[in-house]
């Protein structure tokens, strides 16, 4: 799902997919791994407090959004 035609880029999503999985709720155990290992949903989602300060991580947090 993250990589091109190529097959180039799955390095660069490799973190973002284990986070993925990990965060998914499993049939057997009913909760994520996340949960499951350290008892708390992992915080998801954030808006930068300065707009404009970060422009490369507001550029990361639109390419996520969009994917």
């Amino acid at each position: 799902m993250f990589i091109d035609h190529r097959q180039e880029q799955w390095p660069e999503w490799l973190g973002t997919a284990k986070f993925t999985y990990n965060n998914k709720a499993h049939s057997s155990t009913r909760m994520s791994s996340f949960k499951a290992n350290y008892g708390q949903d992992p915080r998801i989602g954030f808006k930068g407090k300065k707009k404009g300060k970060y422009v490369g991580v507001e550029k990361f947090i639109e390419k996520i959004k969009e994917i």
